[in-house]
């Protein structure tokens, strides 16, 4: 007897095409209004597959942190204001359609509601706050500018910052994290 061919799942695609749902989710709608139905309805698979990769929403949240905090890690020291103005520039602009840099940014901010959750963010931060090097506070305060712009262009689509270009941003945050971090 034949047995009728089956779409076979490929489960690390699907892995990951939740986690880009999710990430994009998280950061434009925050942890407590995004559903996990909402998520696996826009992945085009079974809610229960959430469970079954992630364990739970609080699970999947994770793993989104968690990989924004790789793209973080994986991003190397710039020293002078003129290099991390060209990084960020980059990371804040992204290629045309792809808002995954910004969602990044932005799920960093999101609270979750869990302390562990917000724990883990704060340390993802932190370490981005001391990758940018100098005196913390000012590093901060450029961390607090790039995420800044991140909410203006992907939560609020505020013109003309929404549509600049890696060009149009890299001269201004140039001039504005020499005037933070000397």
């Amino acid at each position: 007897m034949d047995v009728p061919d089956r779409k076979r799942r490929d489960a690390a695609q699907t892995r990951q095409n939740l986690l880009d749902v999710a990430r994009n989710r998280f950061a434009r709608h925050g942890y407590a209004a995004t559903t996990v139905r909402d998520i696996a309805d826009e992945a085009g698979v079974n809610v229960a597959l959430i469970s079954r990769y992630f364990e739970s929403k609080e699970g999947l949240f994770r793993a989104c942190l968690t990989h924004a905090a790789s793209d973080v890690r994986e991003e190397p020291t710039a020293a002078t204001p003129a290099e991390i103005a060209a990084r960020l520039a980059q990371r804040l602009s992204g290629p045309p359609g792809d808002r995954r840099q910004l969602d990044a940014f932005l799920l960093l901010i999101r609270s979750s509601g869990d302390e562990r959750i917000d724990d883990l963010r704060r340390s993802i931060l932190l370490g981005l706050s001391e990758k940018l090097g100098g005196d913390l506070l000012r590093a901060q305060l450029v961390l607090a500018a790039a995420v800044g712009i991140s909410l203006l262009r992907a939560a609020l689509d505020l013109e003309p910052l929404a549509s600049a270009t890696e060009d149009d941003l890299r001269k201004p945050l140039e001039d504005v994290i020499h005037a933070l971090m000397g």
